[in-house]
């Protein structure tokens, strides 16, 4: 969607998010923000008013999914939203004495894949209503193929490309524009635990000028850094065996 005047973003206090708020902010938007973090997503709402957009910000727990559908509704109520990003996540692997618990597991498909359907699913209905909208779902190149550095986070990841791409082909005759985003190694909280090189590593805000750029031409994968996404896709055709050998030379992720 070209110029969309009402934005919705969740995980908007640090990373992606974060930058793509403040990509957004000036005179004559209306960004609805919010993050775990109350005083992070405070903070990155009074860098967009700097800018002159209209900002309302708040506190909420996406895997709570009453909750994350009452926010929603009091956005869409305040401004019709135009554009929302289902974005929030968090990262993790087995790189730990115990591995990747049962419990790590869980937390990272609520947030990742769970969070995203929180979000969506309440967006849809008065999206079709009106016959117009756009959702950005933010899933990872990690997605590609399931990664053994990183099952839960791959694995979720994976779900949330496969069910908007699928979204896209559904909704594209009412009216409602999905895309989804994989980007590689992007500068955040997220990366700043990550032990290991981290080829192509991109700054917060360049992901967000490409994100945007992709969204406007309402491309349905926005995938990048280009000199990642072939490898990673050629690795994900590969005959299971082979993939496995290559990939199980990655180093683990704490």
């Amino acid at each position: 969607m070209k110029n969309p005047q009402h934005i919705l973003i969740t995980g908007a206090s640090s990373g992606i998010g974060e930058a793509l708020a403040v990509h957004y902010a000036k005179e004559g938007i209306v960004l609805f923000l919010c993050g775990r973090d109350k005083d992070r997503v405070l903070s990155v709402a009074n860098r967009c008013r700097e800018k002159g957009a209209e900002v309302y910000a708040e506190s909420v727990d996406v895997t709570d999914a009453e909750q994350t559908a009452g926010w929603i509704k009091r956005c869409d109520e305040t401004a019709p939203v135009d554009l929302a990003f289902a974005n929030a996540g968090i990262s993790a692997g087995p790189g730990g004495d115990k591995g990747e618990s049962a419990q790590q597991t869980r937390d990272i498909f609520a947030v990742n894949l769970g969070g995203v359907l929180n979000t969506v699913l309440p967006l849809l209905e008065p999206m079709r209503a009106r016959k117009r909208g756009q959702i950005a779902l933010t899933a990872s190149l990690a997605g590609y193929r399931g990664l053994p550095t990183a099952p839960a986070y791959s694995g979720s990841k994976n779900a949330v490309r496969a069910w908007g791409e699928a979204l896209r082909g559904w909704l594209a005759p009412e009216g409602v524009e999905i895309n989804v985003i994989c980007p590689g190694f992007v500068k955040s909280r997220i990366t700043a635990k990550n032990k290991f090189p981290m080829p192509f590593l991109m700054e917060a805000p360049d992901a967000a000028a490409v994100i945007a750029k992709g969204l406007a031409k309402n491309k349905g994968r926005i995938a990048f850094p280009s000199l990642l996404v072939f490898p990673t896709w050629l690795i994900s055709c590969l005959p299971a065996c082979l993939a496995d050998f290559i990939l199980k030379k990655l180093p683990q992720k704490a």
